[in-house]
């Protein structure tokens, strides 16, 4: 279970003193435990399904702020960002290589036949079921664009 891996990575962290990983896996504990109070599962928790999805939303954000940072110049606070999305990454699934997630969209295009770039929205969405959490969906979007065009 997600939830105890990072219970002990915590403790792991403390002991070793490594203060920026464990900065970033408190934050990914109070992260769990807002969405679990969102959605009304405080005593029942997430199921490690969810918890993977909100440390996907969690990465994206990191390397977001990464790329702001490079543009206003910060490569040190791009860095940290960086940093804290590897730490992040140690919990979700490994991603799809480019060439894996190209087969997929090849498949999937065979399957729906769309008729043009108009169709793209639903290869992407039959796309992204396929694969969840194991793509970045910015990356799904633009090989899909590339082989409709």
């Amino acid at each position: 279970m997600i939830k105890q891996r990072l219970q002990d990575d915590v403790k792991a962290a403390m002991l070793a003193g490594d203060s920026l990983r464990l900065e970033t896996l408190r934050g990914l504990k109070s992260t769990i435990l807002y969405a679990e109070v969102a959605a009304g599962k405080r005593e029942t928790g997430l199921d490690d399904e969810s918890i993977v999805s909100l440390f996907a939303k969690e990465a994206k954000k990191r390397q977001e702020s990464a790329d702001l940072y490079v543009q206003g110049g910060s490569q040190d606070r791009a860095d940290k960002e960086l940093t804290e999305k590897a730490i992040i990454e140690e919990y979700l699934p490994a991603q799809l290589s480019e060439a894996e997630l190209v087969a997929v969209i090849d498949e999937v295009i065979s399957q729906v036949k769309p008729e043009g770039p108009q169709q793209m929205g639903q290869v992407i969405g039959q796309v992204k079921s396929r694969v969840g959490n194991t793509a970045d969906g910015a990356l799904v979007a633009r090989l899909v664009k590339e082989k409709l065009s």
